[in-house]
């Protein structure tokens, strides 16, 4: 699969808000979330992250602790761990400019997005 025809699937948790609260993300990207969109609930983190690299998906999460050990274990899947300090519409800009800049690398990896610039 080349580069250019390649596109990232995400997986918002359980803890983070459905993605119509990230318009510009969810308009630009195959977003979809446990709750919402899958009627999951109530999964264990390690069940999360099965159920994401079965998807073929990237998980984007306040819960960084948790997914930490698991970002790497499977190159289906990552994780983006959010900061609990942002706001919707600043972790809808931060994503965008995740994506832009580091597209090819979420699979397999643990990325941050903070109130840093």
């Amino acid at each position: 699969m080349s580069a250019r025809h390649f596109k990232p699937k995400f997986l918002l948790d359980e803890n983070m808000p459905p993605r119509d609260k990230f318009p510009r993300t969810n308009w630009r990207f195959d977003i979809k979330h446990l709750v919402s969109d899958f009627k999951k609930t109530g999964l264990k983190d390690p069940d999360v992250h099965e159920f994401a690299s079965k998807e073929k998906r990237i998980i984007i999460t306040f819960n960084e602790s948790d997914f930490k050990s698991l970002a790497s274990k499977n190159k289906n899947s990552g994780v983006i761990a959010v900061s609990s300090n942002l706001n919707n519409d600043k972790i809808d800009k931060k994503l965008l400019s995740l994506f832009s800049k580091h597209l090819n690398q979420l699979y397999g990896n643990l990325h941050k997005i903070t109130g840093k610039t």
